[in-house]
Formats: C-alpha cells, sequence, structure tokens
C-alpha cells in the first residue's frame, strides 16, 4: 500500500507555490525581449527614475524617523496634557492615505485655494498668492508621504519604549547622564529593532507609493511601471522595472540585516524587570511635549479631514453626483471576498505547517509571504504576465478558451491579488496565534479520537478568533486604502472610493475629489479605532 497523502502539506504547499509564482515572474522577467520603448527608458528616463525614488526614500525615512521616534519618546516616558489621548489618537495617521494627503495638501497651498480663501475672508482682498509656500513636487510627496506613514514607526518604537525596564533608566542615572544624554546612549540603541522595523515598512511603502508621486508628476520607478504597463502596453518593460525596484527592496533588506549582525538588544540587568514611572512635566516642557504632539496629529489627520470636509461642504453638487452606495457596497465587496480567502487560507497553510513539520515548507512560506515587501504595481503586473504566458503556452496548447477575460479585469483576479499582497499580514497574524497553542493540546485531542480536521474545526479556530478579528480589520483597512492594485486589475466601470478619488484628482477635480476622500478616510478611521485595543495594550 502506498503511502497515504497528507492532504493538509500538499494544500498548504499549493498555498505557498500560488503566493510566491508572481514574485519568481518578477526575477525571470529580466531576461525576456523587451520593445523599441525599453531603449528610450534607459537611455532618458532611467536614471531619473532611479535618483528620484532614492532622494524620496531617504527624505521620508529622515522625516518619519523625527516625527515617529519624538512621538514615541514622549507618550512613553512623559506625562502631560492630553498625553493618553495622543497615545491612539497618533495612529489615526493610518487612515489618510499619502495620494488623498496630496491632494489635501495641494487643494490648501494652490493659488486661491484654502489658504488664500482664509486669507481673505480675514484680512480682505490682497496678493496672498505670493506669500502663500506652494508645497508640490519632491518637496510635497515627501510630506504627504511622511506624514501618512510616520504611524509605522510610532506603534513600533512605543511598544518598544513601553516595555524598556526601569533599569535602563536608573543605569543612565548612575552613570550621571543627563535624560538628553540616557536617550541617545541608552534608551535610542535599545529600541533600534524596533525603529528599523518600522522604517523597514516605511521604506517599502514609499517606494511603492503610486498615487501621491504621480498627482505631483515626479517620476519613480512606481510610475515607470504603471505607464510601460497602461500607456504603452509594454508587459516586459514593466517587468523590467519591477526588477530593478525588487533589487532596491531586497537591498533595502541585505543593509539592514549586515547592520543589525553583531548587535545585542536585551537588557544586561540580572535584576529582573522593573516597569517605568512617567516622569510629569510641568511649565514650559509641558507645554512643548503638547505642543509637539498636537502639531504632528494635526497636521497629519485633522488637516486633510478638514480639507476634504470643507471641499465637500462648499461645492455639495459634487456629493449629490457620487454613487455613495455603489462606491460603498463594491468597497465591501472587495473586502468581504478578500478577508474570507485571505483568512482561510492562511489557516489551511499554518496548520498544514504545524501537523507536517516540514522544513521545506517552512521556507517555502517564509518565501512566499515576502509578497508584502513586494509592491502591489509589480504584484499586479507580474500577476498580468504569469496568466498572460499560462493562457498563451498551456491554454492554446490543449485548444481551450481563454482564461483572460477570468483573471485579467474582474473581481475574482483582483481578489487574487490582493491575496498576493496581503496574504504575509494574514499568515503572520495567524501564526502568532498558533505560537500560543501547545501542541500538548492537539495530542491531547488526537488520544480522544479527534481527527485532525476536527481539532482544526472545533479547537483550533475557536482559540484564534481574536486573532481572526484582529486580521480582518487590518485587511480592511489595506484594501479601502489601496490603489495601484484596483486601478490596474479592476473590471471596467468598478469603482471605489480610492479610484474615484484618484481619477478626480487626476483630472485636477480636487474639489470632487473631496466626497470619496472624506468617506474613505471615515471608514478606515473606524476600523483603526477597533484595531487600536489591540496594537496600543498598555
Amino acid at each position: 500500500m502506498g503511502k497515504k497523502i497528507n492532504i493538509w502539506y500538499v494544500s498548504s504547499f499549493l498555498i505557498s507555490i500560488a503566493v510566491a509564482i508572481p514574485i519568481v515572474t518578477v526575477f525571470s522577467s529580466f531576461f525576456e525581449t523587451t520593445g523599441n520603448y525599453s531603449l528610450i527608458i534607459k537611455n532618458t528616463f532611467l536614471y531619473e527614475y532611479i535618483s528620484n525614488s532614492l532622494i524620496l526614500l531617504i527624505g521620508v525615512l529622515i522625516l518619519t524617523f523625527v516625527i515617529g521616534v519624538g512621538c514615541a519618546y514622549l507618550v512613553s516616558f512623559y506625562m502631560f496634557p492630553f498625553a493618553n489621548f495622543f497615545k491612539w489618537a497618533l495612529i489615526l495617521s493610518f487612515a489618510v492615505p499619502a495620494y488623498i494627503y496630496a491632494y489635501s495638501l495641494t487643494a490648501f497651498f494652490e493659488n486661491y485655494g484654502t489658504a488664500f480663501s482664509i486669507l481673505k475672508n480675514l484680512f480682505g482682498e490682497g496678493n496672498y498668492n505670493a506669500h502663500i509656500p506652494k508645497f508640490d513636487g519632491m518637496l510635497g510627496a515627501i510630506i504627504s508621504i511622511s506624514f501618512s506613514l510616520f504611524g509605522y514607526v510610532y506603534v513600533l518604537t512605543r511598544a518598544s519604549f513601553h516595555y524598556q525596564s526601569q533599569n535602563l533608566i536608573e543605569l543612565g542615572k548612575n552613570l550621571g547622564f543627563s535624560k538628553e544624554k540616557s536617550f541617545f546612549k541608552i534608551i535610542l540603541p535599545s529600541a533600534r529593532p524596533a525603529i528599523v522595523a518600522g522604517l523597514s515598512l516605511v521604506a517599502m511603502e514609499t517606494l511603492s507609493d503610486f498615487g501621491s508621486v504621480s498627482f505631483f508628476g515626479i517620476s519613480t520607478l512606481t510610475t515607470g511601471i504603471y505607464n510601460a504597463w497602461i500607456s504603452f502596453d509594454d508587459l516586459a518593460l514593466a517587468n523590467r522595472l519591477s526588477f530593478y525596484l525588487l533589487i532596491f527592496i531586497l537591498g533595502l533588506f541585505v543593509l539592514e540585516n549586515l547592520s543589525r549582525k553583531k548587535a545585542q538588544y536585551h537588557s544586561p540587568s540580572k535584576g529582573g524587570f522593573k516597569s517605568k514611572s512617567l516622569v510629569v512635566l510641568k511649565g514650559y516642557k509641558a507645554t512643548l511635549a503638547l505642543i509637539f504632539c498636537s502639531t504632528v496629529f494635526s497636521i497629519s489627520f485633522l488637516f486633510p479631514v478638514l480639507q476634504m470636509l470643507y471641499w465637500t461642504i462648499i461645492f455639495p453638487k459634487h456629493l449629490g453626483d457620487l454613487n455613495l452606495i455603489e462606491l460603498f457596497l463594491n468597497t465591501i465587496l472587495l473586502v468581504f471576498l478578500s478577508s474570507v480567502v485571505l483568512i482561510t487560507l492562511a489557516f489551511v497553510s499554518n496548520y498544514g505547517n504545524r501537523v507536517s513539520k516540514s522544513k521545506f515548507l517552512e521556507t517555502l512560506t517564509t518565501f512566499s509571504i515576502s509578497g508584502y515587501a513586494i509592491p502591489g504595481i509589480i504584484l499586479a503586473v507580474a500577476f498580468i504576465t504569469f496568466i498572460s504566458w499560462f493562457d498563451n503556452n498551456v491554454i492554446n496548447f490543449f485548444g481551450l478558451n481563454t482564461i483572460k477575460s477570468i483573471f485579467i479585469g474582474s473581481v475574482f483576479g483582483l481578489v487574487i491579488v490582493y491575496f498576493i499582497r496581503f496574504y504575509s499580514l494574514a499568515s503572520n497574524g495567524i501564526k502568532s496565534g498558533y505560537l500560543k497553542i501547545n501542541y500538548s493540546i492537539d495530542e491531547s485531542a488526537y488520544l480522544l479520537g479527534y481527527s485532525k480536521f476536527k481539532t482544526f474545526k472545533e479547537i483550533h479556530i475557536p482559540y484564534l478568533k481574536n486573532s481572526m478579528l484582529l486580521i480582518g480589520i487590518l485587511i480592511t483597512i489595506e484594501i479601502i486604502k489601496e490603489l495601484p492594485i484596483t486601478l490596474i486589475m479592476r473590471p471596467f466601470n468598478f469603482e471605489t472610493f480610492a479610484t474615484t478619488a484618484y481619477v478626480f484628482a487626476s483630472q485636477d477635480l480636487l474639489e470632487a475629489a473631496a466626497a470619496p476622500s472624506l468617506f474613505l478616510i471615515l471608514i478606515a478611521s473606524f476600523f483603526i479605532l477597533i484595531t487600536s485595543r489591540y496594537i496600543l495594550k498598555d
């Protein structure tokens, strides 16, 4: 009798392969022949794509580091007016995608924009445009992306600061360090892994940004990929540029790993963990801390919300023309389908790894979840490339009808690319929950006559329901804001709040983009506030 097939192993293997295919496609596409436009790009715009991407990345990393670490330090070590409010309020910046922030920035500071109207109403007629600063181009993109993404650095650094022992602070005092010296010599270095992790996420999101850089007219590798596919219909070139961007991202990973290779971050103290006491700030110090956090909160969240609300109120016609029900239903449909697929397959994959205990399968799964590090626009193009290749070489070989329409320009194909993009989020979330379930529970279930499936259904799923809820919320937030994948993969005339806002903004109709942008922010904010009880536990 042959060996019985392990259905859990096979299922987990197939899921990992499915997720890994677009990643492999990107690498293999480097050797494909490109069209004539490729040579033009190489000789003209390629250097500009790379240099702009690099400048943008450096600018965003510096600004998010200052804002994220600064806010995290203040709310973690000090007590000042409204400190408890800022602990959770600062993460609302996640609700504002960089491209919507870009619209707000332009609408406020442009000639005869919101700032002009405010000054005119306050002081009467005047040549105010000459004195209103302009935040466009590279500067506008850096500001927009930074205030949209600093939350990654803030959340992770705050968590690290929160769990830092009082022993570290006392060590600084014993060495005669001032508060400033203790911060730079002890507190900041001990939080380095969290800060680097936050900055790595910021770097990946920055390099994959499409909405804000295209709005400001900045040529980056991401806009080059989009134009190669949409404007010039050169899939091979889009893949070639995707390869360059992927190498860029992988290079960042290598540098980060090398930089912390010999570093140690555990506390050397043998006295055990001592919870730290907050320093109560008074006088001008309390005022400065309040001003800093208030400014960051106002600029990152209140500013874009109020700007979008202002445009919506003074141009009610655009709100009336908007099919809110259709946009909401389309967005919720994508959220529901993607969440079901992601959570279900993440469960199956993790359980397959758990029961098979295969090192090969574990390695394959680790490789497959790297899809999250790859910009959505790359995954979309890679998916289209693979489907086109499969259709031309396999489907045609057997004389079957084309499958392109099933996967390209369909809700089904869109959900698949969402699955590849956010599989890491779902898989890691389920995995972290599984780490809390001792293997002895499984063994006890088997002794009681439970099959693997019954153990999975009646023990694991109920135990991990909170992990499922959290993952569902995080997926919802990501999909509500997702732009490049939706733009490339969506069916004809299938619009979401994100795509509607982008289409209006790309036509320079910022007042029309305000209403869908506002609804997007409000819906995302609702889910972020629910999530905050999980990610900001004290």
